[in-house]
Parts: structure tokens; sequence; C-alpha cells
């Protein structure tokens, strides 16, 4: 699955660190590039890498957003003059009261909510976006319920490259006109989320020049969330959480934090210690955590009323 019909030389340097794709699943490797399944065992892709020597001082003398941990995600040395929203180094708030309701002497929340448009997705927006540029994508798309249409819509008018976001036909009237703000090309699809994904990805793969964030660009998009976990363990005086509680969505924010992490401890930046990872999810649609309750691996979806 390809960005362009023609191939094209990325400039040296377009992604960072990076090196490759790595396969989850089985480990095959392959070219960077616009491809997120592996091509032996349909497992997903993700990004490897061999990071130069970075430092403290180093990452505290960056700006105050993501690109201060540039070495350690895959984007260029010069991604501060590409315009951009600039995501990240949010407030990591102590919360007093709700420790001391819950028996916890020592409780953070980052507050994810002053990002730009006002949540985590503007990081992984960012990192995709970088991506997107550097394949010469014409397009930078997604499939949303809300969020990260905003983040898409919101980064690709900051960027001046066409953005086109596909939506439920049913999604709340206050989420639409967010999107709208930002971009010409709200595409409503009648069904559910699956319905407007599916057709997401058959555009992904029949159309040249379209960057759909959480599809054919989804390794690098993933990787925008590793930058909760470095702002975590920065803001923690460098120095990793006993436990740390994260919202489940699609899995990705979970494993991404845990992979900062362990880049985090391999190259010194932080002493290694025992630590814990929750997934967290709402009680209305749970169905991770019923899994692991049952001691199963197959997950039932939850499906709208």
């Amino acid at each position: 699955m390809s960005i362009t019909t023609e191939v094209r030389t990325v400039r040296e340097g377009a992604f960072g660190p990076a090196t490759q794709l790595v396969c989850r699943e089985c480990g095959t490797t392959r070219e960077l590039g616009p491809h997120y399944a592996c091509h032996e065992c349909f497992g997903p892709l993700e990004i490897g890498y061999e990071f130069g020597q970075v430092t403290r001082e180093q990452i505290e003398a960056g700006p105050a957003n993501i690109w201060r941990y540039k070495a350690l995600l895959p984007v260029p040395d010069d991604i501060e003059s590409s315009p951009n929203l600039e995501p990240g180094f949010t407030r990591l708030l102590k919360a007093r009261n709700l420790g001391a309701q819950l028996g916890i002497d020592r409780l953070w929340v980052k507050d994810d909510s002053t990002n730009p448009t006002n949540s985590f997705k503007d990081r992984v927006v960012a990192i995709a976006l970088s991506a997107a540029r550097e394949l010469d994508a014409k397009v930078f798309a997604c499939p949303s319920t809300g969020n990260l249409a905003n983040a898409v819509a919101a980064a690709g008018a900051r960027a001046g490259i066409r953005t086109v976001v596909f939506i439920p036909s049913n999604l709340e009237t206050p989420k639409q006109v967010n999107s709208a703000v930002f971009t010409e090309n709200l595409v409503a699809v009648d069904g559910n989320y699956d319905d407007v994904n599916k057709l997401a990805s058959e555009i992904a793969g029949e159309e040249d020049g379209w960057a759909f964030v959480n599809v054919n660009v989804r390794p690098f998009y993933a990787e925008g969330s590793k930058t909760l976990g470095y702002e975590i363990a920065e803001q923690l005086g460098w120095r990793l959480p006993d436990q740390i509680v994260i919202p489940v969505a699609s899995g990705s924010q979970l494993t991404k934090v845990h992979k900062a992490f362990q880049e985090l401890v391999t190259l010194g930046l932080v002493e290694d210690k025992p630590y814990k990872v929750f997934g967290a999810q709402a009680e209305g649609c749970n169905p991770v955590a019923t899994a692991f309750k049952d001691g199963v691996d197959a997950i039932r979806p939850v499906k709208p009323d």
C-alpha cells in the first residue's frame, strides 16, 4: 500500500533515528514508508530505531512541546521549521484531593486538555503530519468520531495541506462544527465508525497521494503517544512512576507509553525500576477489561445501540 505510484526518493534524515518498519508479530522488516500491515503475516508494523547519544541536557534545552524529544521520534531534525501545532509538554498536576479520596499519597494527573485541540490526538497527528509531508502526500485524512477529526483538520490547516475528514453521519453536531472550522472537506458516511474506517482503508489502498493518519501512516502516528511517557518521566524529575493508569481506547497509547519508558531506560535517561501499567475503560464500553477479567484473549466488540 503506497501513497504514490512513482518511486520517490525520501530525503536523508526524513525520519530521524527511525531505520525500518518491524512486524510486531513475526519480526519481518521492511523499508520506512506508508505501510501498516506485514506482507508476510498481516501483523501490525512498528517503527524500528537506531538511537544515537541522547542526554537529559539536550532534551531540556529543546522547545516546550513534543519536539524536545525529536531525537527519539521518526521526524527530521529540522521539524520545528515545518508549520505544525506544536503540541505537548502539557501539565502534570499533583492531584492532592483526589489522592486523599483514593488513599494515594502521591497522585498526578496528566492534563492533555491544554493541547491545541484539547486532546492527546494532537501529539499523534503531529507525527503523522511529518510523515505525510516527507512522503509528499497531497491529502491528509482520517476516519474519526470527534477528537481525531479536530486534530487532523486543525493540523492540516496550519500546515497548508488539504484535509479530508470522514465521520459517521450521526455524529453529534458540536463535534462536526469543531472540525468544519478547519476543513471544508467533512464527509459524513451512513453507518458506524467501523463503516467509516473501512471506507478510509479502501481509499488509502486505491488513491494516490492520500495519507490517512490512522491507516497507512499509522506506524508513525502511533509513535506520538510515546511523548506522554517521555514527559511524565521528565516532569517527575527523570523518574519512572510506580504505577500508571492509561485509557485503553485502541490500545496503542498504553503500549507506546510503556515503549517510551523502556527507551528511556535503555538510553540511560532514567533509572530502571519495576512499574505497573494499568489500562482503564468505562463500564459502559469495556470489552478489553472484560476479556482480561475473564482470562480470555478474544475481545468481544461492544456495538452502540
